[in-house]
């Protein structure tokens, strides 16, 4: 992971079609593949992956990119292509690190993921200037509502008290966590019958100084996993029960019902919401203590 840290991914950002998208070379070396083995998992779960996902370039498109001396020097590792390059948006990212199955591939999704969502809070924050662009460049004064639109849509997401994710959607599922989980100011309490090293990697988003308590049914985490974790990001406490069913993260005193384990976010659809009463918290807090 080492070159992931020296690698500014914004930088590996391109937009094409409307959409912010990175090469499949540049996203292969990310995760530690080979480029034509990641593709090869595109093509062989071709369903997961629709044109909001992941597209080829045509020769056009590669060849504006090539022009503009925009091509990564990642791509240029690998020599000579003889296949159009394969681009992903966001999406297709995190359905990659799902369908790899890779602790490294997730991990480095979520940095990419985080590299996407601070683009767009660039354009956010300087959304009237480039409004201002597109209107003398154009000098189509009906387009208002359509640009206004598209920038209420690059606004950071407010967490719903309600929320649905329907098949396919993890990069939205994952954020929200994540979301989550860097609002915390004091404590996190994961309540998850099936906790393992995704979680880890969700969790390191956290406020240094915030305290996880994870309570599971399962020893999926070694007693290894939980001391390393916490020399670099300490105060995570592990307890095992059997007497919760359902899933619940606690944000300092908010608590949230999941109708799916963390580590299995977007792959069926589940419900996130939040419990206002907070009786039921603090019956929760005391099962649990």
């Amino acid at each position: 992971m080492n070159e992931l840290q020296e690698i500014k991914i914004e930088n590996l950002i391109y937009e094409i079609r409307g959409k912010q998208v990175m090469l499949d070379s540049d996203v292969a070396r990310l995760f530690g593949y080979e480029t034509k083995n990641l593709n090869r998992q595109v093509q062989r779960n071709q369903e997961r992956f629709p044109k909001n996902y992941c597209f080829k370039l045509t020769e056009d498109e590669y060849k504006n990119l090539r022009c503009q001396n925009i091509t990564s020097s990642l791509e240029e590792n690998y020599g000579g292509r003889r296949y159009l390059p394969y681009v992903f948006t966001e999406y297709g990212i995190t359905m990659l690190a799902g369908i790899l199955k890779s602790q490294i591939a997730v991990k480095t999704s979520l940095k990419i993921v985080d590299a996407f969502i601070n683009m767009r809070k660039f354009l956010n924050e300087n959304k009237d200037i480039f409004k201002r662009l597109i209107m003398t460049e154009y000098k189509i004064l009906e387009h208002d509502s359509k640009i206004n639109e598209l920038f209420d849509r690059l606004e950071p997401k407010k967490l719903e008290k309600q929320k649905i994710f329907f098949n396919g959607e993890i990069y939205d599922g994952y954020s929200l966590i994540i979301d989550l989980i860097k609002e915390a100011k004091s404590r996190i309490i994961i309540i998850d019958n099936y906790i393992d090293k995704s979680i880890l990697d969700m969790l390191v988003y956290k406020k240094e100084y915030v305290s996880v308590e994870l309570i599971a049914s399962s020893h999926y985490l070694t007693e290894s996993d939980i001391t390393k974790f916490n020399k670099q990001y300490p105060n995570l406490k592990i307890k095992y029960s059997n007497i919760f069913h359902d899933r619940f993260i606690i944000i300092d005193d908010n608590l949230y019902h999941l109708g799916a384990s963390l580590k299995d976010l977007g792959k069926k659809c589940f419900g996130i919401n939040k419990i206002e009463d907070k009786d039921y918290l603090n019956k929760i807090l005391t099962t649990i203590d």
